[in-house]
């Protein structure tokens, strides 16, 4: 978490304003939150499912979950079932997304590393 009054805080407050791709970025920036939205998009919609797919610790997992949900991007329900079943779903948000993950899909398979000069 970084203070309101930071330096950090007022760059980013600046490049969320001056450009909207860095909100983008911020919303599904984390390590596995675009793996977690196309697997939930791809019908792996319960936790164990994503878990198992995922190489995450279930402590990653949940954290990113939470914040996908907390972004708007995801939303959770519970069903009243021994044991709990708990589901994922993409929201209207998230679904105005997958062209452009799918696109960012494509783009990634086809490009190359660029070498590194030193």
């Amino acid at each position: 978490m970084r203070k309101a009054t930071s330096t950090n805080a007022a760059n980013a407050t600046f490049l969320h304003a001056a450009c909207p791709m860095q909100t983008a970025l911020a919303l599904v920036g984390g390590r596995w939150k675009i793996l977690l939205l196309w697997y939930i998009h791809r019908g792996a919609n319960r936790y164990g499912l994503l878990q198992a797919r995922v190489p995450a610790t279930g402590k990653m997992l949940s954290q990113q979950l939470r914040e996908l949900q907390a972004d708007g991007l995801l939303t959770k329900t519970a069903h009243p079932e021994a044991p709990p079943r708990i589901e994922y779903a993409l929201t209207g948000r998230a679904l105005a997304l997958l062209p452009i993950l799918t696109q960012l899909n494509e783009w990634g398979r086809d490009a190359r590393p660029v070498a590194m000069s030193h």
